[in-house]
């Protein structure tokens, strides 16, 4: 039997309510499965744009080891904080001089983890490209350890799995986040890397992407742009990803998508 590296990933935390799931439904999420790693991506999770010093490390205390974020990570008063974080990545193929970095290793005993950010293009801003990022990090990474996991914080679909089949076979796991609505089309690639396109969302159950559903659709009635609040209270959910890795070839043993939610 291969040694394995288990890894539960979080789905876009949304404001108060996406950690109020975090602390309800990842307690029994880890003494279910176990993982050697808890990654989530919080890049909404300080009400529902951006993050701040407070609330990463409210994440970090309720168990997590690291976050990955992406284009909404940007919030002026947290950058300090980012260009000194050890656990808080931004998307590695934004241009030298931004703030924080994009990829990490993460070691707890004798077990590796090789995590990359990344951002896509499609529908995105102008970045440096991602799979050419992506693929030069995976190698650097993988001078440490075989077991790499990507974050591609990206909006098309055709984006996420064209990058996915570009890098089977050289990372272990490629999860999708951005969109905040959980895709039923994990697998694991031909080379041994599992992919889903989008991990979901962990936040508030009846809302529009984790946003105020009447807000939302006032603002697609009326074409008039508006910051749109995360709503106060109601149902909640956690969406989420369990991989098993095998530590020596850093091929993907498992993949399973989680939902978990008030009734």
């Amino acid at each position: 039997m291969p040694n394995k590296i288990r890894i539960l990933f979080v789905g876009d935390i949304v404001g108060r309510p996406g950690r109020v799931a975090v602390r309800r439904f990842l307690p029994p999420l880890k003494e279910e499965f176990a993982p050697d790693f808890i990654l989530g991506n919080a890049e909404n999770a300080a009400g529902g744009y951006g993050l701040t010093e407070a609330v990463a490390n409210e994440l970090f205390e309720a168990g997590f080891d690291l976050l990955t974020s992406g284009n909404h990570i940007w919030r002026r008063e947290f950058l300090p904080y980012l260009a000194k974080a050890e656990k808080v990545l931004r998307p590695a193929n934004y241009p030298a001089g931004a703030a924080g970095k994009g990829y990490a290793l993460l070691e707890k005993g004798e077990k590796k983890l090789g995590v990359i950010n990344l951002e896509g293009r499609v529908f995105m801003r102008s970045l440096e490209c991602p799979f050419r990022q992506g693929i030069a990090l995976a190698e650097r990474l993988r001078s440490n350890t075989p077991c790499i996991l990507v974050d591609f914080h990206a909006e098309a679909t055709s984006e996420k799995l064209a990058l996915g089949w570009y890098l089977d076979g050289k990372i272990s796991a490629l999860l999708g986040t951005h969109t905040h609505v959980q895709t039923s089309d994990e697998r694991i690639l031909p080379q041994g890397t599992a992919y889903l396109s989008d991990v979901g969302m962990t936040g508030l159950r009846d809302s529009v992407i984790g946003m105020h559903k009447r807000q939302a659709i006032e603002m697609f009635l009326t074409q008039v742009p508006r910051k749109l609040e995360v709503p106060k209270s109601g149902p909640k959910k956690l969406e989420a990803v369990f991989l098993e890795v095998d530590s020596t070839t850093g091929k993907a043993l498992q993949i399973l998508r989680l939902r978990r939610e008030d009734l």
